[in-house]
């Protein structure tokens, strides 16, 4: 199931969740991202807002395993490829192109919780979040 994503292999996934042990123990997909280190954080105190950093903590061999992934699933998957393009080159707020790539792990990890948790395979529908790239009149066609 874990392959349905494409571009991870047999051997990213494994050692993902060899970090993570049994992925079902987590409430929720964004749990298992803050215990990557990979969830954003603002640094904020009084009036004073800084600036958004990931957190760092966490288990880094977790997050390792997710950033390796990233290098294959950006290339060979055409969803996380879209968004790398898109978070590196839209006009506000652009990221440099690490800081995407920690958005795509971010992902990947979503991703793989819902194939674990849910029992379904992978679908690059509901991982572009339910956005079409056919126009509706080219459907009912």
């Amino acid at each position: 199931m874990v392959t349905s994503i494409v571009g991870l292999s047999a051997i990213g996934a494994a050692a993902i969740l060899a970090e993570t042990g049994d992925l079902t123990r987590f409430t929720s997909a964004r749990a298992v991202v803050k215990h990557a280190g990979l969830a954003p954080r603002e640094k904020l105190s009084g009036t004073f807002t800084g600036r958004t950093k990931l957190t760092g903590q966490g288990r880094p061999g977790l997050r390792l395993a997710a950033w390796r992934a990233v290098w294959g699933a950006q290339r060979a998957n055409p969803v996380y490829a879209a968004r790398y393009r898109h978070l590196t080159s839209r006009a506000e707020n652009k990221l440099t192109p690490p800081q995407a790539q920690a958005a795509i792990a971010a992902s990947i990890l979503r991703h793989l919780h819902a194939v674990i948790t849910t029992g379904r395979r992978w679908d690059p529908q509901t991982a572009t979040h339910g956005t079409r790239t056919t126009p509706p009149s080219a459907i009912a066609a």
